[in-house]
């Protein structure tokens, strides 16, 4: 089988990004969750703060299996907090809790990115599945118009995780305004709220840069070749 060592140019330093991105996560998370709140809300009891004050009804705060699988899903008006955010009292389940809850202040505002993110998801399952497929059909069968058709479906990829970024940065944003405006954390306990957010945030940067460096090798293998 052959092997393009361009591919590595292009792969590693993507996976060195993600796997920065997520120790610096786990990292942070595991610190600031030892961490308790003065006002010793669970991220539960912030979520329902948040929501109840910012006069938002028939939102859901709901819990879900496992680390860190925190979302607000728009479809099901739900708040879903990991079980290690909903009953927790630290730091980070606050911020974490906070963090969704500018997700849903952006659905409440029609948040533009926001509506962007979701139209362009049926896109996204489809380039993601069948744009590497067809990339690497059409150079076994070399058909270069049906390998540039899968490149064009993973582009979808990519513009995903771009839209992303304004997405999760604003909804963090939100957060540390809806933090500090309601009285959740005092004084220093903001900066580590905002050390979670940011550390989180990183890892929709190193996705994002992930995904373009893939659509750059696809690119340049069939600039190559053609």
């Amino acid at each position: 089988m052959y092997f393009d060592p361009i591919y590595l140019v292009f792969m590693v330093p993507g996976v060195i990004a993600t796997m920065w991105a997520q120790n610096k996560v786990k990292g942070t998370y595991r610190r600031y969750s030892q961490v308790p709140s003065t006002m010793g809300m669970t991220g539960a009891q912030v979520a329902q703060t948040i929501l109840n004050k910012m006069g938002v009804q028939g939102v859901k705060v709901e819990q879900v299996p496992g680390e860190l699988t925190d979302h607000y899903d728009p479809g099901a008006k739900a708040v879903r907090l990991s079980q290690g955010i909903y009953g927790s009292t630290s730091l980070a389940a606050a911020a974490v809790a906070a963090h969704e809850c500018g997700h849903v202040l952006q659905d409440v505002d029609d948040y533009k990115f926001m509506n962007l993110r979701a139209s362009l998801v049926p896109a996204v399952n489809l380039g993601s599945r069948l744009g590497p497929i067809l990339i690497f059909a059409g150079f076994m069968l070399q058909l270069f118009g049906l390998a540039w058709v899968g490149v064009i479906l993973f582009a979808a990829v990519l513009l995903f995780h771009v839209v992303t970024l304004p997405v999760e940065f604003d909804a963090s944003r939100r957060a540390l305004n809806l933090i500090d405006e309601y009285g959740i954390l005092q004084g220093e306990e903001n900066k580590g709220a905002k050390a979670v957010l940011q550390a989180a945030a990183l890892t929709y940067v190193a996705t994002a840069f992930t995904a373009l460096l893939n659509l750059m090798y696809y690119v340049l293998l069939l600039l190559r070749r053609n």
